[in-house]
């Protein structure tokens, strides 16, 4: 089983993604939710994988982290959904809202994905309720919420770096300022970029 891709993002679509690894590009479908995060064309991406087969179908599905991917699997286990209906749920709502969702009984969220009526989303509640647990939902969230902020702050340094460098500045000294520098949930580029600035003006 193919765990995960890394390599150049050739090209993002509504709902796939071309990932190009030594020479072979891995076409890999994606909730709607990650195409929004993707970098640019032409980045470095890493992409967890799930691949799917049956008979003459051989298709990989992509997701931004381990967590989306465990979902995806787990959703696969319930009778009568496969993986475009799993996407499709993925795309609506996220992993967390879904754990909530089911662990509520809350059907209605859930029906609203493309394709998955309410029938469905109670028998979806129904069977994966007994597979989850409240205590491990709150700690995933936690979890998430903590990689979020973590993600967002390593965006908002880079954004910093580059902008020092156009300035003129060697890309180590950026780089240098820019981490002498504690970023808080609510700092912009802009107010990192002066602290770093006053940083290396010592």
């Amino acid at each position: 089983m193919i765990y995960y891709i890394k390599g150049e993002l050739k090209e993002a679509g509504t709902d796939f993604a071309i990932v190009e690894n030594h020479g072979i590009g891995y076409l890999i479908r994606v909730p709607a939710a990650v195409i929004a995060k993707l970098p640019a064309v032409g980045s470095e991406i890493q992409i967890f994988t799930y691949l799917y087969v049956r008979e003459d179908i051989l298709d990989l599905y992509g997701f931004l982290n381990r967590d989306d991917m465990n979902i995806f699997r787990l959703l696969l286990g319930v009778s009568g959904i496969g993986p475009k209906g799993a996407l499709a749920i993925l795309s609506t709502i996220s992993a967390d809202e879904l754990r909530f969702a089911v662990l509520a009984g809350d059907a209605k969220t859930i029906a609203k994905a493309p394709g998955i009526g309410n029938k469905t989303a109670q028998k979806m509640v129904i069977e994966l309720k007994d597979k989850l647990k409240l205590e491990e939902a709150f700690e995933q969230k936690i979890a998430n919420e903590e990689k979020s902020s973590l993600g967002q702050a390593a965006e908002i340094q880079n954004e910093a770096v580059q902008a020092l460098t156009a300035l003129g500045y060697s890309p180590t000294d950026a780089l240098r300022a820019v981490r002498a520098v504690t970023v808080t949930e609510e700092m912009t580029v802009e107010a990192l970029l002066k602290a770093s600035l006053k940083t290396i003006s010592r």
